[in-house]
């Protein structure tokens, strides 16, 4: 069965950090573009960061920039989003998907979608 599964959230406070992590099952990352989204209650989701295939080529949103850094592990066929000074702005449930909302680099993408991690920020 083919999985897309998002970990690493939680609640954490204003200026702290966190780790997020996608892990793939059933089938390999490597091929693929990856993405990280995210939406907040009551808003649309929108798009955080993205990586290429081979990891050479990252883009981020304007709000994350300097704050967030997406990263991969082919060997461990999983996709990684660092995210630190957190603000309550952050909060929303972030999910990775097997694409971007623009091009990044080269890899394939489709329109698959983890189930989403809460992240918290909140004092």
């Amino acid at each position: 069965q083919l999985q897309l599964v998002e970990s690493g959230g939680g609640l954490v406070q204003p200026g702290g950090s966190l780790r997020l992590s996608c892990a793939a099952s059933g089938f390999t990352l490597d091929d693929y573009v990856i993405g990280w989204f995210r939406q907040a209650p009551g808003k649309e989701r929108e798009g955080v960061s993205c990586i290429s295939s081979s990891g050479g080529s990252t883009i981020y949103a304007d709000s994350v920039k300097g704050r967030f850094t997406i990263s991969r592990d082919n060997a461990e066929n999983t996709v990684y989003l660092q995210m630190n000074s957190l603000q309550p702005e952050d909060t929303a449930v972030y999910y990775c998907a097997l694409r971007c909302w623009t091009v990044v680099g080269s890899g394939y993408g489709m329109d698959y979608w983890g189930k989403g991690t809460l992240v918290t920020v909140s004092s």
